[in-house]
C-alpha cells in the first residue's frame, strides 16, 4: 500500500516566565485587534464595491506599531482563519455562521504559529523540557509523550485556559502505509444510538452510562456561586473564588474528555465498523428538554470515533438521521404509523408481540441500515 499523511497533535503545558506570559497576552490581544480591523475593512468594502475583500495584516502595521511587537506568523495565521471563515460561510451558510467580531471577555485566548524550515534550523522547536518558539525563546514545558522519528512540526497553537494555564497544541505530520480495508461483518459490526438517558445504547445491549460529572459537582458550583453574590466585584477574594469557579468548570471538561478518548479507542479497538446515526445534535441543542444531554460530549465522540477507526482501516457508517429506527421493529421490519416518544422506555410491536428497549431496538435498526448502506456503496464502487 502506498504511504498516506496523517496528522496528530501533541498537548503541552507551558510554564512561561513574565516576559513571556506578558508576550502572549500581547499576542492573543493583536490577534483579536487585527482579526476585527480585517472583518470591519471587509465589511466596509463589500458595501462599498459589492466585492468580497480582506485585506492583509501589513496593511496596519503603519498605523499599530505594536503589532510589529508579536510574531508575524500569529497575524497572518488570523488572516488565513478569517479567510477559512468565509470560505465556509459562502459554501454552506445554513450550517456556518457569518463570521463575528472578537471579544476579550468571551472569546478564546489563543494564537497558532507556523514552522518554516531555513538553513540556519527550524523557527519551532522541542527540546527536552521547553518549546522554541519566534520571539518568546525557549519556554519551559511538560510534555505527555514524545515525538517519533520522521515526525515533521507543522504548526503551534499556544492557548490561555479561564483559569490562567498555557497550552501548547503541537501539531506534526507523519507518513504512514495506508492500512487494509476491513470489511464488516455482522458480528463485527455494532450500532450506537445517541441516549439521552446513557450517552448511547449498543444493539447488543451494552449501555455507556458515564458519570454525570456535571451533576455531581453542582452543589460545589451552586455555593461557589452564592458566595461569589455576596462580595465585592474586583476585590480580591472575589477573584479568587471566581479562580476556583473556572478551575471546577475545567475540571469537569476534563473529566469528560478524558471518557470520551477512552471509551471511542476502546470501541475502535474492538470492532471492526460502529454504525451510528446521523443526526444534528445542534438541532438536538436547541431543544429545551433535550439540551443539556445533546452538548454533553457526543458530537466530539463520534468525532474520535471516526479518525479512531479510520487509522485502523475500519468505517464509521453514518445512518440517514430521517430513517424511522426507533419505530421500526427490529425483528419483523414493522413500521409504526406514529413516533415513539423519547420518554417511552419499551413498546410493544403490534404485529409480532415483541417487547422492544427504544433505544436497543433503534441500534440495531442502525446496525441493519448502516450494513446495507455499506454493501451498496461497495457493489456502486464495484461496477
Amino acid at each position: 500500500m502506498a504511504d498516506i499523511r496523517q496528522f496528530t497533535t501533541l498537548k503541552a503545558r507551558l510554564y512561561p516566565n513574565e516576559a513571556q506570559a506578558e508576550l502572549f497576552e500581547k499576542t492573543f490581544g493583536c490577534c483579536r485587534y487585527i482579526w476585527n480591523r480585517m472583518l470591519a475593512d471587509q465589511q466596509r468594502f463589500y458595501l462599498e464595491t459589492d466585492t468580497h475583500f480582506i485585506p492583509t495584516p501589513a496593511k496596519y502595521k503603519k498605523e499599530a506599531p505594536f503589532l510589529t511587537e508579536v510574531d508575524n506568523q500569529a497575524l497572518i495565521q488570523e488572516h488565513n482563519k478569517l479567510s477559512q471563515a468565509f470560505r465556509v460561510f459562502f459554501k454552506k451558510p445554513e450550517c456556518f455562521g457569518y463570521p463575528n467580531f472578537k471579544r476579550k471577555k468571551h472569546d478564546r485566548d489563543s494564537f497558532t504559529a507556523c514552522n518554516h524550515e531555513f538553513a540556519s534550523g527550524p523557527t519551532i522547536y522541542i527540546i527536552k523540557d521547553g518549546l522554541r518558539m519566534t520571539k518568546a525563546g525557549i519556554i519551559k514545558a511538560k510534555f505527555p509523550r514524545r515525538p517519533r522519528n520522521g515526525w515533521k512540526l507543522k504548526r503551534v497553537t499556544v492557548d490561555r485556559t479561564r483559569s490562567g494555564k498555557y497550552y501548547a497544541y503541537i501539531l506534526y505530520e507523519y507518513a504512514v502505509k495506508e492500512p487494509e480495508p476491513v470489511v464488516p461483518a455482522p458480528e463485527t459490526t455494532v450500532g450506537l444510538k445517541y441516549s439521552m438517558r446513557h450517552f448511547y445504547a449498543a444493539d447488543n445491549g451494552e449501555l455507556a452510562d458515564p458519570p454525570q460529572w456535571l451533576r455531581q459537582s453542582q452543589e460545589k458550583l451552586a455555593n461557589i456561586q452564592r458566595r461569589l453574590s455576596r462580595m465585592q466585584p474586583g476585590s480580591k477574594n472575589y477573584q479568587g473564588m471566581v479562580h476556583k469557579y473556572r478551575l471546577l468548570h475545567e475540571h469537569i471538561a476534563n473529566q469528560r474528555r478524558d471518557f470520551i478518548h477512552k471509551e471511542s479507542r476502546r470501541i475502535a479497538n474492538a470492532w471492526d465498523a460502529v454504525c451510528v446515526r446521523g443526526d444534528d445534535l445542534a438541532e438536538l441543542s436547541r431543544n429545551p428538554n433535550r439540551g443539556s444531554a445533546a452538548m454533553d460530549g457526543y458530537g466530539a465522540f463520534r468525532e474520535c470515533l471516526r479518525y479512531k477507526l479510520e487509522r485502523q482501516g475500519k468505517a464509521l457508517i453514518a445512518v440517514d438521521r430521517y430513517a424511522p429506527t426507533s419505530r421500526t421493529c427490529s425483528g419483523c421490519g414493522m413500521v409504526l404509523d406514529s413516533a415513539v416518544s423519547y420518554k417511552r422506555r419499551l413498546w410493544t410491536c403490534p404485529k409480532c408481540g415483541a417487547v422492544h428497549d427504544r433505544e436497543v431496538n433503534a441500534a440495531k435498526n442502525i446496525k441493519a441500515e448502516g450494513l446495507a448502506q455499506y454493501q451498496r456503496t461497495r457493489k456502486r464502487k464495484a461496477a
